[in-house]
């Protein structure tokens, strides 16, 4: 079984919207686009270049940026985006897509995802794809997180996770953190959530009033 990640940078308030440049995503009048530049450093530029194969899961938004900048550039990270095989999730896009190595995801994209994961080959990464990486929370299909934190909030914009999420407990893995403050974590699936509680066993008076004023909102 093929390992799906989720490659995200994120504030500090849940935002992955645009963190490339003010052009990238200024979809529902977001104005904040680049704010992860100037956060990276040499060494946080080499974890990119130097990954491990890997093939890419992308939806359509995130695919055309990528198409749209990654073949003019130079260097070992475009050689790597460049060269590495891509899926592309969309319902307006037609073959044949822009770009070394695409294919368009045909049918339905769970299915499509669930099949990738199980033939051999490399780790499937998502990068960026706000859309898409909500469909694969809804069919609990992502297997690790690697959520790169930006010491800044945003305020608005597209978030990692949405309302259709399955509530799961995860646990940490990795944890480093750049010269910049950025966290950089990574999470797998742990099991599903066990609550407690730090309540009385017996609740007080004030605590069973406080209860019945909820219940009646």
């Amino acid at each position: 079984m093929r390992k799906l990640a989720v490659i995200t940078y994120l504030s500090l308030d849940g935002v992955m919207q645009a963190p490339g440049g003010p052009a990238e995503d200024p979809t529902g009048g977001f104005t904040h686009g680049g704010w992860s530049v100037n956060y990276f450093d040499d060494e946080m530029m080499g974890q990119v270049a130097e990954a491990d194969p890997y093939e890419l899961l992308l939806g359509h938004g995130t695919y055309e940026i990528f198409a749209a900048h990654w073949p003019y550039d130079e260097g070992p990270i475009a050689d790597r985006l460049n060269g590495t095989r891509k899926h592309v999730a969309s319902r307006t896009l037609q073959e044949p897509l822009e770009g070394n190595n695409s294919t368009l995801i045909k049918g339905d994209v769970a299915e499509y995802v669930a099949k990738l994961k199980r033939q051999d080959g490399p780790e499937i990464q998502v990068h960026g794809s706000p859309g898409l990486i909500q469909t694969l929370l809804q069919h609990d299909l992502i297997d690790q997180f690697r959520v790169w934190i930006f010491p800044l909030v945003l305020g608005t914009g597209k978030r990692l996770f949405g309302e259709g999420t399955i509530p799961v407990a995860l646990k940490l893995v990795d944890s480093k953190v750049s010269k910049t403050g950025v966290t950089i974590n990574t999470y797998e699936r742990a099991s599903d959530i066990d609550v407690g509680s730090f309540e009385f066993d017996e609740p007080t008076e004030a605590e069973i009033e406080r209860r019945q004023r909820l219940a009646a909102t």
